[in-house]
């Protein structure tokens, strides 16, 4: 199967799961704080593992184990997400609406805070479609095992950020179906975002370790703009941590089992 088409049944694959998580509004209308601290605390260690474990760690090793390429993708990718956060509005979940952030704007905050969300799924679904082109491109530090490893770290902890758009907006008296809508839709991008990392590895493969690194800028610059502060932001610190210990050891594990 062509790496593409591998890159978007993986990412859509992770959107599958994302509105599984969004689908637990049609249970409940609430979820106690202490278990979204812990799941996103979970997600961010995920995050972080994949970002070392299967991006950073082979784009040294692609590099020869010289720095500079990984370090300048990783940079480059941060840049580029912290440009966007400061363009795109949004709203992060937990912020009131008058601390919208980027350029003004009269958008709903149900809006604003679904194009946060999508803001993280970017980089998520590029992670993934860059592990499948690396395959594909038959380098020597990339293997199927990483990239599937990739998917289902990033499927996980989909989960909880379906859950962190849709159940907010059940709380907020929007119906079980539009709650639901929303906190699938925000995982639409990833798609979109995997075939295009794919794609860009075969095309310009001596940028392998640009690419890698620049994923996983992304992914870091996420998790330490929004997904921490999140997960400590509601008087559960100690469990968001532990949550991210596990998150970081399972990512861990299924990165090396796989590899």
């Amino acid at each position: 199967m062509h790496p593409v088409i591998q890159a978007l049944i993986a990412t859509c694959f992770c959107w599958l799961v994302t509105a599984v998580g969004a689908a637990t509004v049609f249970g409940t209308r609430h979820a106690s704080r202490r278990t979204m601290d812990a799941l996103l605390g979970f997600a961010g260690g995920v995050m972080l593992s994949a970002a070392f474990w299967s991006l950073l760690g082979p784009a040294v090793d692609m590099s020869g184990g010289k720095w500079m390429p990984a370090t300048a993708g990783f940079l480059l990718g941060a840049g580029v997400m912290r440009a966007t956060d400061l363009v795109l509005p949004h709203v992060h979940h937990g912020a009131g609406g008058d601390r919208a952030e980027g350029i003004g704007t009269q958008w709903r905050r149900t809006t604003l805070l679904v194009l946060a969300i999508t803001l993280h799924n970017i980089p998520e679904g590029l992670a993934v479609g860059v592990g499948f082109g690396a395959v594909g491109a038959e380098l020597s530090s990339a293997s199927m095992g990483t990239a599937l490893a990739l998917t289902l770290g990033i499927a996980l902890q989909n989960v909880p950020e379906g859950l962190a758009v849709a159940m907010p907006l059940r709380r907020a008296g929007y119906s079980r179906l539009k709650s639901f809508w929303y906190g699938q839709l925000s995982a639409s991008v990833q798609p979109v975002a995997g075939v295009i990392g794919a794609a860009a590895v075969l095309a310009m493969q001596a940028l392998m370790p640009y690419a890698l690194g620049f994923a996983a800028g992304a992914m870091v610059f996420v998790v330490l703009e929004d997904v921490v502060p999140e997960a400590n932001g509601g008087g559960h610190a100690n469990l968001a941590t532990a949550g991210g210990v596990v998150g970081f050891a399972l990512m861990m594990v299924l990165d090396i089992a796989l590899s």
